[in-house]
């Protein structure tokens, strides 16, 4: 028999700054190698593996060896929603150079969110589906519903498709994830790395090299314009 959720242990785990830096530098579900997280997080090789044995034992990441390098990734979802979810909570950095500032944009406009598509565009998605009757309004934390797959914008984004495909799976279909940059939940579960997949194969947006924002292209800006105007 078991008592209540430790909470101070992944708490322990995430709140040692390299250790976090790494967290979010996996937020958008990639597996990167010991050396790159270590870069990211401005902390020696040795640290770094360090850091990332810590991770491994608490079940935050897991790891895999190709070659003679070691790739790690978030361990679940569930671990990717609870870095998302303190970043709505934290107080934010403050920006001294022009190459954070437009970081700190691309970032608020379109990116990841572990597999599915978070920021403003992400936001005006999910209000358009919620306007056209596609699904009910999103509750951050909480399973969704979809209404009607069959809506024009649904249709697009494939909905019907994503609903058969993940609906054996025990994630939820839909959820509502608290978007950290703009307070409030955009689509997540299932669909939501099933949106993400259309958007990207529709040409409206691209991934970046070592970055979780998301590339808007030209299509995509006036995809996601028109939105606005459904």
């Amino acid at each position: 028999m078991l008592g209540d959720a430790d909470l101070a242990e992944p708490a322990r785990l995430m709140g040692e700054p390299a250790r976090a830096a790494m967290l979010v530098a996996l937020l958008d579900g990639r597996s990167l190698p010991a050396s790159e997280l270590a870069a990211i997080a401005g902390v020696t090789a040795s640290t770094a593996s360090t850091h990332l044995a810590q991770l491994l034992a608490g079940g935050l990441v897991t790891d895999r060896r190709l070659g003679r390098h070691r790739y790690f990734t978030l361990a679940s979802a569930d671990v990717a929603n609870a870095v998302e979810a303190l970043q709505s909570i934290a107080p934010r950095r403050a920006v001294s150079s022009y190459a954070q500032s437009a970081s700190a944009d691309r970032l608020a406009l379109a990116r990841s969110c572990y597999d599915h598509f978070a920021g403003r565009l992400a936001l005006d998605l999910a209000d358009a589906l919620v306007r056209e009757g596609a699904i009910a309004p999103l509750v951050a934390g909480e399973p969704g519903r979809v209404l009607d797959p069959d809506t024009p914008l649904a249709h697009r984004l494939g909905i019907a498709e994503g609903m058969s495909v993940v609906g054996s799976s025990r994630r939820p279909v839909l959820r509502g994830c608290l978007d950290w940059t703009e307070r409030r939940p955009h689509v997540a579960g299932g669909l939501g790395a099933h949106v993400l997949e259309r958007v990207i194969a529709e040409g409206w947006v691209e991934r970046r090299r070592g970055d979780r924002s998301l590339r808007v292209t030209e299509a995509g800006s006036r995809e996601f314009a028109a939105l606005t105007r459904r």
